[in-house]
């Protein structure tokens, strides 16, 4: 059986619980680095992408409002009696629209669900329409008609099928889904930095019949996250956005991001819980700050705003490590996928002026130790060493002590004892004062018998 210590700076006795590998206690020595200011902001600049990015391009004196509606709220039972009437009142004039146009009532769906035949996910589909739309019925119904027709015009009820094999190169790196949150929700990232590559920009946008193109392979990706979507009460209906703003081309990329967020905010709306932005440069998080105070409060409470090098920091509040990229600090490769669920991880914070040392005990001889460890934007030292437990025994170092990186991704390796002992993965961060998030995961395969 193995045991988990985590050692800080120079204690060694901080347990953990092998259940939970929750901490029970925490002694640290504290860095001169620690209680240093942050760097303040520097100038302004334009914010045309800012709001194409956000989705908020018509931010007037209307929408200082904030909606007097709960967020996330699709049990019927609990709307206030005036959304319950507007719900039904969408309902009626809806079928009568149908019936103008001599349509049977399973003809008018979406995603599968139709819309008219007393299903309660039509209830949450139509919810999100009448929140879209502060529970104005005749404009919430003017948003469905053109969404129905837009979805039969670009067939997106089969584009999940449609062979889009031109944008291979962008799979897992532009835009795909990946993982969950920790309530269930699935996640789409986008980063865009790639297309500062003038070659692949002019590949990918340099003409109108292009952009069509791409913006197919968008809604592609974005209706395979629909379809983890539970459209009921009480599941989850809505996805996370995460924005990587790193290297992104701001001049280039406007036309295009306006495309792709007036067609998700007409024919998708109240289809993200969250828009995640890491590794956001100065001048957007100024002009944030501008914005915020034009936004409703349903709006800010979806915006998490996450400046370069905080990346793992902000994506570890909401995503567990395992289910995170590697490239923003987590323990999830696209090859991982094929395997099924990932093995959870073990979290843990490594404070500025801290060494931790994670301590893996009860390793029998022959057995095989594989282990992933990550600190998001490293920038430290990290070693590993196998202790036999024979006194006399030399230690072996696995790893040789060395400076990791900011951009290095998560360390995998193995590990065969020849006899029993441990093994103990150190992290030290004493040159630096910032405080840094980690995870680690391992698994102990003994050896066969004979």
């Amino acid at each position: 059986m193995q045991r988990f210590h985590l050692g800080f700076s120079q204690n060694p006795n901080l347990m953990m619980d092998s259940s939970s590998l929750s901490p029970l206690s925490l002694q640290t020595q504290k860095s001169p680095f620690q209680n240093l200011p942050e760097e303040s902001s520097p100038k302004q600049t334009k914010r045309s992408l800012l709001s194409s990015l956000m989705g908020t391009n018509n931010i007037t004196s209307s929408n200082l409002r904030t909606p007097s509606f709960e967020e996330d709220n699709y049990f019927v039972t609990l709307l206030k009696s005036s959304e319950k009437k507007a719900l039904q009142d969408l309902k009626k004039t809806l079928l009568d629209v149908t019936n103008e146009k001599n349509s049977p009532n399973g003809e008018v769906s979406m995603w599968g669900i139709p819309l008219l035949g007393g299903d309660d996910r039509a209830d949450v589909i139509l919810l999100k329409f009448l929140r879209a739309r502060d529970f104005r019925v005749n404009e919430a119904l003017n948003m469905i008609t053109k969404c129905l027709a837009w979805r039969k015009e670009f067939n997106a009820d089969t584009i999940v099928e449609e062979d889009l094999s031109q944008f291979k190169e962008l799979e897992g790196v532009i835009a795909y889904m990946q993982g969950y949150d920790k309530e269930g929700h699935p996640v789409c990232y986008n980063a865009y930095g790639l297309f500062r590559d003038k070659d692949m920009y002019e590949r990918i946008f340099g003409d109108e019949e292009k952009l069509k193109k791409f913006l197919r392979w968008r809604v592609q990706v974005l209706e395979r996250g629909i379809r983890l979507l539970h459209f009921k009460p009480g599941g989850v209906n809505s996805l996370i956005q995460v924005t990587d703003l790193k290297d992104m081309p701001k001049r280039e990329l406007r036309v295009a991001s306006n495309h792709i967020l007036s067609l998700f905010q007409d024919n998708y709306p109240e289809m993200v819980a969250r828009k995640i932005f890491i590794n956001v440069p100065w001048y957007f998080s100024m002009l944030y700050s501008m914005f915020s105070p034009f936004l409703t409060q349903r709006t800010k409470s979806k915006f998490v705003i996450s400046k370069e090098g905080n990346a793992a920091e902000t994506l570890y509040k909401f995503i567990r490590p395992e289910d995170i990229p590697v490239q923003y600090g987590g323990l999830s490769l696209p090859s991982d996928l094929q395997n099924g669920p990932p093995k959870p991880a073990s979290e843990f914070t490594v404070k500025g002026g801290e060494k931790v040392n994670i301590q893996i005990e009860g390793i029998e001889g022959g057995a095989t130790i594989t282990w992933d460890i990550v600190v998001g934007g490293w920038d430290l030292e990290y070693s590993a060493e196998f202790v036999p437990n024979a006194e006399g025994s030399y230690t072996i170092a696995v790893e040789k002590p060395r400076k990791i990186g900011a951009s290095e991704e998560a360390m995998h390796n193995s590990f065969t004892s020849k006899e029993s002992g441990k093994m103990i993965l150190s992290v030290d961060n004493t040159a630096s004062r910032k405080k840094k998030v980690a995870a680690y995961r391992y698994v102990v395969r003994k050896c066969a018998t004979t």
